[in-house]
């Protein structure tokens, strides 16, 4: 409790992030954390597992250690120490952009070497964390706001497959039952917000998922048989698959995949920041960062993968208004929980995919609008802000709309721009600095928009005047 008692610091006060509520709400907002991205945090590992060929006991320790360093990686992230840690409400995973690079090097030698080059990569993260924020004054509105808009995009793929039942060789995916319990759970988190006001609206995605988690059981369309095969208690496992290797090819890959995820992370802390209301600069970006990359560094030795903040959590954040980081430490604390007691987490692991869509569809989009939200604040004025967000927009939805757009280059640029998020982040910054920071050549309406739109107004001014002269020509009308 320590920790918490930090809030009656004069540091520490006025800072929406630092609202602190009593021990029950805590829990039950952490809690709605969790469930929110408890789907994201167990599916690389059985990805990985089942790439490296692992027996069934083997992948649980994967998923174990994944809860486990994902509850850490989340109280560093929100608590901090030092310099280490944003202290913003953000929840911290395995991350999703390492899967296909890990799959690829898992499926030939194993998971040791994946754990090495996890482990070197890391290292380069966290020595680039501080030069990395310096990034920071390079993101302004019209770039924050087109990559939070792709973010919220790229993540809808997800709830859908979730929603149609979250396994695609499944007979019943795609089915109008998955699908109606994804709809039944959209419906009461709809209906909730609309009619209740205060702390049970704020609770409207956990008791969707609890309600839609119900109708599911009773109907048999749930599957909790897991539960009663999991170990009562299991702590992590020091280097249980043994030592890592190291392979240099994969160590560069990992490192690749290592920047794609700063990127994300960099782009996730600012969105928070948004969102929440708070002052974020390069110290606190990179502060972020090294607690993203001292978690990544560290995970490979209990037998877990890269860590990154969960964008879904950040949708969460918006929906529900808690911007409390005490209350997403709280959650960290539930996930370590699970990730020393398997038999519970088998318990959260029966929620069904489609339910967790259902709840998704809305978490997403909500992050989505967040970045509209900021665009809104963007100047238009000249024209060349449209372009960077038409561009970037373009680039961030090529991985959505056309998967294997990269698939002829080279694996290193398929990794980066592979990500809609990362290709978003890279084009953004790049068109910002050729438009907006680079002044040589800059003339006012310079751009094809920028025309198109005075053209517009013009065209507006002088209907506007046509008008007033036909008002003071026609005859006083009748009062």
């Amino acid at each position: 409790m320590k920790l918490l008692r930090r809030e009656g610091n004069p540091k520490y006060q006025g800072r929406p992030e630092d609202t602190m509520y009593g021990p029950g709400r805590l829990l039950i907002y952490g809690t709605q954390h969790i469930l929110t991205m408890y789907g994201g945090v167990i599916a690389p590992p059985i990805i990985i597992g089942g790439a490296a060929h692992l027996k069934t006991s083997d992948v649980a320790l994967l998923v174990t250690a994944g809860l486990f360093i994902s509850g850490i990686a989340t109280l560093l992230q929100t608590l901090g120490i030092g310099p280490v840690g944003s202290r913003l409400p953000i929840v911290q995973g395995v991350s999703f952009a390492s899967v296909s690079t890990m799959v690829s090097i898992a499926s030939k030698d194993g998971v040791r070497p994946v754990l090495g080059a996890i482990i070197v990569a890391g290292l380069v993260g966290v020595i680039a964390s501080t030069y990395f924020a310096k990034i920071v004054r390079f993101f302004p509105a019209v770039v924050t706001g087109s990559i939070i808009t792709v973010i919220g995009a790229s993540l809808m793929p997800t709830a859908f497959s979730w929603c149609m039942g979250g396994d695609s060789t499944a007979k019943d995916f795609g089915s109008p039952t998955n699908i109606g319990f994804a709809g039944l759970t959209l419906l009461i988190i709809v209906l909730i917000s609309r009619l209740f006001q205060g702390a049970i609206s704020r609770l409207s995605i956990l008791i969707g998922m609890v309600i839609g988690t119900i109708v599911a059981a009773a109907t048999g369309h749930a599957d909790f048989s897991g539960v009663k095969d999991a170990k009562i208690v299991a702590l992590p496992q020091f280097l249980h698959f043994g030592s890592p290797t190291f392979q240099i090819g994969a160590i560069i890959s990992m490192t690749i995949v290592i920047l794609v995820i700063m990127t994300e992370t960099t782009a996730d802390i600012l969105a928070i920041g948004e969102i929440v209301g708070t002052e974020v600069d390069d110290k606190r970006v990179a502060a972020g960062l090294r607690a993203d990359m001292a978690a990544t560094t560290v995970a490979p030795f209990f037998g877990s993968f890269p860590a990154s903040a969960f964008a879904q959590n950040v949708g969460l954040v918006a929906l529900t208004g808690i911007k409390s980081r005490f209350a997403v430490a709280t959650g960290g604390g539930v996930l370590v929980v699970l990730g020393l007691l398997p038999v519970v987490g088998a318990i959260v692991a029966g929620i069904p995919s489609p339910v967790l869509g259902g709840a998704g569809i809305i978490l997403f989009g909500s992050v989505t609008a967040s970045g509209i939200r900021t665009l809104a604040r963007v100047d238009y004025e000249n024209g060349l802000n449209l372009v960077i967000i038409s561009v970037t927009f373009g680039f961030g939805v090529i991985p959505i709309a056309m998967p294997t757009f990269w698939d002829k280059f080279p694996d290193w640029f398929g990794v980066i721009m592979g990500s809609g998020i990362s290709a978003a982040a890279i084009s953004a910054v790049a068109l910002n600095l050729f438009f907006n920071e680079w002044k040589w050549g800059n003339k006012p309406g310079a751009s094809v928009f920028a025309e198109r739109d005075n053209r517009v107004e013009q065209f507006g001014d002088r209907l506007e005047d046509d008008i007033r002269r036909s008002e003071r020509s026609s005859p006083t009308r009748a009062e």
